[in-house]
């Protein structure tokens, strides 16, 4: 008996004993921070295992990168280009079991036991936290036989709280918050990946890593999410403080890059087709929009103009373009622009090919050419060399030689069908293929934006590209959303990726209007159904950043397929768009002057109201137009389905104006808005100021010197005018000209202020017709007869009683 019970107590205290040993073993292990210390910078911390960087980029820029080895990468950033030279001022206090860093924005809490990183407001108001137990993390893997590490963030994440962004994906879901679902990040054909996410608290972060990744939004019963990337050495991302979504996307520009202004035209009518065959052809178009008085400002030759020779040719086929310095000439005439689809794929046997080739440039990554059913080589994007010398390949052959416009950078993924392994396996200038799997696009868009902006100084670049990555937008690039399908289906999916593209920071982009295939042919566009469809998304069209007709078979607004009605509603919208390019322009001078959004997701101007979060098929365009496509099928000729309308949410907080009746309505409710065929639901918020111009039958066809400048009463407002001469780059250096126009809405007096900048050219005045909408008062698009008041504006400040 007493031999059982010393036996028990033994045990017993074993137990204890065994207990306290994984007590003070478990404290041990999650007591990561043994030391720390401030640097110019930042903060470094000495962890058991690895190190913990928090860098002071700005008051409310802030960069983490955690390591599991003794020191971090040394390689310069390829998305985050800004050196951060002035330095923050910032505080660092140790309290017990955490280390505050403070600076003018924030407050940085880091714990001692997990690092775990919390971000506060100045005022200790929570933003939000990294997850206790599994915040950042790094594991040993092996991917397609290499030896790597995967890089993980996981965040807590409130269940009030709604993410946008992670860039475009065409066949994704139709959902626009990204809360409580998950989302491939890898670029692939027909897979985007721009690794930048927003919050509606406030907040946003951009993962500065290459490698194939994905986004987990539904963790632990969609309480965190978390940002994985398969291959790295370190943890890295960014964390920007808002709270609004403008100045986040501010700061994701200030630390990737500014947009460039485009050229006006380049907010015109695009016209395209897959494809024009011929000179000939070319010239049939432009004769036939501008002989039908169709206003358009680009016509686009895409690929397989080499054929027969192998692509990479970088040749026109002189049988079929016999003469393409004088096509270009006569667009130019006819002030039509020209662009060019050039590929970044080879085939073997070129000259440009062994130029390549022989200076290390090439790459062992194939395409498998769907024409020729070659397997084509893709160039190193990466290596500065081969970039400069693939410019100055397509400069010689084909851009500057021939003066086109603008470039279609297709193909640059690089995509080699379900290959994914062996773009994991290739070796790239700077390192493995695994690491460097995303940036592709971005540094193929660095090597021509750079040698266009040497070589072409006189005329802006503008580049259209599929698929782009954090940082592009300072490469002049338009984010194009590939070869998506001729359905209703494909163009509901549209409008959500071009709203999180641009929540993304890529401030520029477009979808083929229409879609690019129907089961890789042309739908026959003269029938109702397809008319409808063209029609609907091509009002869709007319509200996104940039206007652009593209697919197969004949789509052009004078073709046969439309019948009369289908050209009218067609025209209307072109011409809608060409009348309000002074209010298009001076956004786009805001986008690069200010970083501005101008498609923008309703969280941008909305973000107190929460019924928002997910509508996917609503945005802003601008701050005046909340824009509603109709993407259902309402007719195919006897109306089968019986609806007219389609539901609209007005956002809460203001009133909102019909843009087509003038008819008024407050916010915060759902209406069913009319929506014949002729109309897209467009409402304007009060307080809005829009200056409309003339229809033009292109961007600069008349001078800005008489603009009807319609104010939606209900609400104070303002509106930054901007001008500039066009075209060329000397706006980097000053040369533009901006005025604002404030409404005040209880004196109802409109305030324009003195005219700032001046450039060679600019107007010594212009004529405003002062409308203030009242019903159809200066509802709908045409001109209004009678304005309320006509003044001469000469650049001083006025005041304009209403």
């Amino acid at each position: 008996m007493i031999y059982k019970n010393l036996h028990f107590k033994f045990t017993k205290l074993c137990m204890l004993l065994f207990m306290l040993v994984c007590i003070v073993t478990a404290q041990t292990a999650r007591a990561l921070v043994r030391n720390f210390n401030k640097q110019p910078d930042g903060v470094l911390f000495n962890l058991d295992k690895g190190l913990l960087k928090i860098k002071i980029c700005t008051a409310d820029i802030i960069e983490v990168k955690y390591t599991v080895f003794n020191s971090f990468q040394t390689k310069e950033s390829l998305v985050v280009n800004n050196k951060w030279s002035n330095p923050v001022s910032f505080s660092v206090a140790d309290k017990g079991n955490d280390v505050f860093i403070y600076t003018q924005r924030l407050t940085i809490v880091v714990n001692k036991a997990t690092n775990a990183i919390s971000y506060l407001t100045k005022q200790g108001t929570p933003i939000t936290s990294e997850d206790k137990k599994d915040n950042k993390s790094m594991q040993a893997a092996t991917i397609a036989g290499i030896n790597t590490y995967n890089c993980t963030t996981q965040f807590n994440s409130p269940a009030n709280e709604a993410l946008y962004g992670l860039g475009c994906h065409p066949t994704d879901s139709l959902s626009i918050n990204y809360k409580g679902r998950n989302q491939d990040m890898l670029i692939k054909y027909m897979t985007g990946a721009i690794p930048v996410l927003l919050s509606t608290k406030g907040y946003g972060l951009m993962w500065d890593n290459y490698s194939a990744s994905n986004f987990y939004g539904a963790e632990a019963g969609n309480t965190k999410f978390k940002y994985v990337s398969e291959s790295g050495k370190q943890v890295d991302y960014y964390f920007f403080y808002g709270p609004d979504f403008d100045h986040i996307i501010n700061l994701y520009r200030t630390a990737t890059g500014v947009a460039p202004m485009f050229p006006k035209w380049a907010f015109g009518l695009f016209q395209s087709q897959d494809r024009y065959m011929s000179q000939d052809e070319v010239i049939s178009v432009k004769n036939n929009y501008r002989n039908s008085h169709i206003p358009l400002d680009v016509i686009v030759q895409d690929w397989y103009y080499w054929d027969p020779l192998p692509i990479g040719s970088h040749i026109m086929n002189p049988d079929r373009y016999p003469n393409p310095k004088a096509m270009i000439n006569e667009l130019h005439k006819d002030h039509i622009h020209g662009m060019i689809s050039i590929w970044p794929v080879f085939g073997k046997g070129t000259p440009n090919y062994d130029a390549l080739k022989k200076m290390g440039g090439m790459t062992d990554i194939t395409w498998d050419n769907v024409v020729t059913h070659t397997f084509d080589n893709y160039y190193d994007a990466h290596n500065p060399a081969a970039r400069k010398l693939y410019w100055e390949q397509a400069r010689d052959s084909l851009v500057k030689r021939y003066d086109w416009d603008a470039w279609w950078v297709d193909q640059c993924e690089p995509d080699n069908g379900t290959l994914t392994d062996a773009r994991r396996q290739t070796t790239y200038w700077p390192g493995r293929g695994i690491d460097y799997f995303n940036t592709f696009s971005l540094e193929h868009s660095k090597g021509i934006y750079q040698g266009w902006r040497r070589d072409i100084p006189g005329k802006r670049a503008f580049f259209l590209i599929r698929q782009s990555f954090a940082g592009e937008q300072r490469n002049a690039a338009t984010l194009w959303s590939s070869d998506i399908t001729c359905t209703f289906e494909s163009f509901k999916r549209q409008v959500p990726q071009g709203i999180n593209s641009c929540a993304s920071g890529i401030p520029y982009w477009t979808s083929d209007i229409g879609g690019y295939h129907l089961n890789w042919g042309a739908p026959d566009w003269s029938k109702p159904e397809n008319r409808e469809l063209f029609t609907r998304w091509f009002q869709f069209g007319s509200f996104c950043p940039v206007f652009r007709i593209h697919g197969k078979g004949e789509r052009a607004l004078f073709s046969k397929n439309w019948d009369d009605k289908t050209k009218a509603i067609l025209l209307k919208y072109d011409k809608l768009r060409y009348r309000l390019l002074p209010y298009i322009y001076s956004l786009a001078g805001r986008v690069t002057q200010d970083n501005y959004t101008i498609m923008r997701s309703l969280a941008f101007d909305f973000r107190n109201d929460a019924n928002t979060y997910n509508i996917p098929d609503q945005y802003m365009f601008g701050p005046a137009f909340m824009v509603n496509p109709v993407t259902e099928q309402l007719y195919t000729g006897s109306n089968v389905s019986g609806k007219t309308t389609r539901n609209v949410y007005l956002p809460a907080a203001t009133k909102w104006y019909d843009f087509w009746t003038g008819e008024i309505y407050n916010g915060g409710r759902t209406i069913a808005a009319s929506a014949p065929i002729d109309v897209m639901p467009l409402y304007v918020k009060a307080g809005s100021i829009i200056p409309m111009g003339p229809v033009m039958q292109y961007a600069t066809e008349k001078p800005a010197d008489n603009i009807e400048l319609r104010i939606y009463p209900g609400a104070n407002g303002q509106f930054e005018y901007y001008e500039d001469e066009n075209d060329n780059y000397n706006y980097e250096h000053g040369r533009y000209a901006t005025f604002k126009l404030n409404w005040d809405d209880q004196k109802h007096l409109l305030i324009i202020s003195s005219e700032k900048g001046s450039f060679p050219g600019m107007l010594k005045q212009r004529k405003f017709n002062v409308v203030l909408v009242n019903g159809s008062h200066g509802s709908d698009m045409a001109t209004t007869i009678k304005a309320d008041k006509t003044v001469v504006y000469s650049g001083k400040a006025m005041a304009i009683k209403l």
